[in-house]
């Protein structure tokens, strides 16, 4: 069986929190998000190891306030991501270990990622070679032309709004990596790298639950969904 290794790319701004605090450092429920996010992969049994990407000047506090607090045995690597989410993940790969086979990343500010969902989009990558957790768009969406009028209604029943995690062969998602460098070419993440150089990507039905945390009202949310399955786990 391939060795699965986790990204976690958390190097990130969150300008739209309008903090002083990046939002994957924000305490969710008294642990930080991305230490939620952690925990998820530290309790798969379908992922080996994980890299944590994240800013200048933040490895320490990490290893030391995150990974060795909560005791999270599987992050393997602490690096320093770059200015852009690509070259963050970039970085990510470059510190996995060898022999890895397949490579989940995964946003360190979504962190109501179930095993169910995770473990399906594995497998799928082990299949297929890429992969990426969607979910249908619920909304009927308008393509904007000059003025801001309609140009265009575009077909719902194929759309899809795009999550992570996102898996890969790990040969196939460093390829996609080393050729969009050579070009130039930037995209919003990872699968768009793995279309560029045209292989396919299969959708995997995801969750709407499955939330990325970009707005104070979404720390709210997502902290009464945990509250909410933690209750639910109880029994109570």
């Amino acid at each position: 069986m391939d060795k699965v290794a986790a990204i976690v790319p958390a190097a990130g701004y969150g300008n739209r929190m309008r903090l002083n605090i990046k939002k994957q450092y924000l305490l969710l429920n008294g642990i930080p998000v991305v230490g939620h996010v952690l925990k998820v992969f530290e309790d798969s049994p379908a992922v080996h190891s994980v890299v944590l990407v994240v800013g200048p000047g933040e490895v320490e506090y990490c290893r030391s306030a995150i990974v060795e607090h909560l005791s999270l045995s599987k992050v393997m690597a602490i690096v320093t991501g770059g200015n852009e989410r690509q070259e963050s993940v970039f970085n990510g790969l470059l510190a996995l270990s060898p022999g890895t086979g397949i490579v989940v990343v995964h946003d360190g500010a979504r962190p109501l990622l179930s095993q169910e969902r995770l473990a399906e989009v594995v497998e799928t990558a082990r299949v297929h070679g890429a992969a990426t957790l969607a979910v249908p768009v619920k909304d009927t969406v308008k393509l904007a032309g000059e003025g801001n009028f309609v140009a265009e209604t575009l077909p719902r029943d194929r759309l899809w709004l795009t999550q992570t995690p996102q898996a890969f062969r790990y040969e196939l998602l460093l390829d996609a990596h080393r050729r969009a460098r050579e070009t130039k070419f930037i995209g919003t993440d990872d699968a768009a790298l793995v279309e560029q150089i045209g292989l396919p990507v299969k959708l995997v039905a995801g969750s709407y639950e499955n939330l990325k945390i970009t707005t104070p009202e979404d720390l709210i949310i997502v902290s009464a969904m945990l509250q909410a399955q933690k209750k639910s786990n109880l029994g109570g």
